[in-house]
């Protein structure tokens, strides 16, 4: 009965693995355009036209990530938004001279710099969110809620398990 059984089990996992292989182009696909649109410097300098700012376009995702994941080292930001940890350094410079960041000794290791949100930063944050969620409502209008609902959830489970995945594919070699 096990025998049987786990054989089963196998056949439905290599069907399953099969069905996943075969629509792994399209998901791929998927993600490059919706990374090409996020990444296109016109995109971005949109939406810092409609959050009324108007500092560098390269520094938006900078204040973006440090808002949301701060105080974070500079060397981990350079690596989120995959940029040499010089350039970053004198970027997030420049976002303390416009007095949107500050920036300081690590709690943990006092030799790692972390940049850390000022309240002028946080205002200019609220101000991209609230453009966002303009452009977002625009974007979702025609949408149901539970396809919306599903999307969130989806997208929350592909984001998770994209983070767990150096982890998942060395644990299993």
């Amino acid at each position: 009965m096990h025998i049987s059984s786990r054989r089963r089990c196998v056949s439905i996992n290599k069907v399953h693995n099969t069905h996943i292989s075969a629509a792994l182009p399209e998901l791929h696909r998927s993600l490059i355009d919706i990374v090409s649109v996020m990444n296109r410097p016109e995109n971005d300098a949109a939406m810092l036209e409609a959050a009324g700012l108007s500092f560098e376009r390269a520094l938006f995702p900078l204040i973006v990530l440090v808002e949301r994941l701060g105080p974070i080292g500079v060397v981990d930001l350079a690596g989120r938004v995959g940029r040499d940890y010089t350039t970053v350094s004198r970027q997030v410079a420049r976002l303390e001279e416009l007095g949107l960041v500050s920036r300081r000794a690590g709690t943990t290791d006092r030799r790692v710099r972390e940049a850390v949100i000022t309240p002028q930063g946080k205002i200019a944050t609220d101000a991209v969110d609230k453009a966002r969620e303009r452009m977002a409502l625009a974007l979702f209008q025609d949408w149901s809620r539970s396809d919306f609902d599903e999307l969130l959830r989806l997208m929350r489970m592909l984001a998770d398990g994209f983070s767990a995945a150096p982890a998942a594919i060395a644990a299993s070699t």
